[in-house]
C-alpha cells in the first residue's frame, strides 16, 4: 500500500485488495455481500482505511481454536472403549 495512505484516508479495491493480499474479485465479492465495511460513491466502491484495519481486527479476534473433525471425535471414543464396551 502507498506510504501516503494514511489512517483516515479512503482507498479503492486495487488498494484494499493489495493490503489483504487477494484479489480485487474477492473484495468486490465481500463488499457486495456486506462482509467487510464498504461504501459507494457513483457506483464505484469505497473503503474507509480505518473501518478495514477496524474489520482486520475483529476478524482475527473471532477466530477460535478449530476442533476436532466428527471423524476424529469418533476415532477417539473408540479408542477409549473395549470390544465389549467397557472403558479402558
Amino acid at each position: 500500500m502507498p506510504a501516503s495512505v494514511g489512517p483516515g484516508e479512503i482507498l479503492i479495491i486495487k488498494q484494499v485488495a493489495e493490503y489483504l493480499k487477494v484479489t480485487e474479485r474477492t473484495i468486490y465479492r465481500l463488499a457486495a455481500a456486506k462482509k467487510i465495511p464498504a461504501f459507494k460513491v457513483g457506483g464505484t466502491w469505497r473503503f474507509s482505511r480505518t473501518d478495514i484495519e477496524r474489520w482486520i481486527n475483529q476478524q482475527s479476534a473471532s477466530v477460535k481454536p478449530a476442533e476436532p473433525a466428527e471423524g476424529e471425535r469418533a476415532r477417539k471414543v473408540q479408542k477409549t472403549t473395549s470390544r465389549r464396551g467397557e472403558a479402558r
